[in-house]
């Protein structure tokens, strides 16, 4: 397993991700570089904009499930994609709180295509643990 990226696995109707890293802020932010890639070109994206976002969680996969929330609905709403996230982590009066900056742009359909509608993030078969020096996230995002 590499230290460090994501992976898809497989599903039949859905998109099943594995990401990991040597912290969970990297493994978050492989997480959500997954997501974007599931729906476009991640490469062909710009660095043009740089947003801060938090979110919050009771636990780890409350969080997680919350970040990439947030991530589909400003790609849903706000009609943006990214590529590129710094995660930091704070743990807050027992909610862990996550604070990340995020650099992309506008979506351009043309530029940066369109692979597949995520229509949700979903709690089934969520799990964060660690393997060796790695930690591993994997989740489901429905088509």
């Amino acid at each position: 397993m590499s230290a460090s990226g994501y992976r898809f696995l497989p599903h039949t109707t859905d998109a099943y991700i594995e990401s990991v890293g040597p912290t969970f802020e990297n493994a978050l932010e492989n997480a959500a570089l997954a997501l974007f890639d599931t729906m476009c070109n991640v490469n062909r994206v710009s660095a043009e904009l740089q947003e801060e976002v938090t979110v919050q969680g009771a636990d780890q996969l409350e969080l997680l499930y919350n970040w990439l929330e947030c991530l589909l609905l400003k790609f849903e709403l706000e009609h943006k994609v990214y590529n590129k996230f710094h995660v930091s982590l704070v743990s807050d009066q027992g909610a862990l709180t996550l604070t990340a900056k995020i650099q992309g742009e506008a979506f351009n359909r043309q530029k940066h295509g369109a692979k597949v509608e995520v229509k949700a993030v979903t709690y089934h078969k969520m799990e964060i643990f660690q393997e060796g020096k790695v930690i591993v996230i994997r989740f489901i995002v429905d088509l």
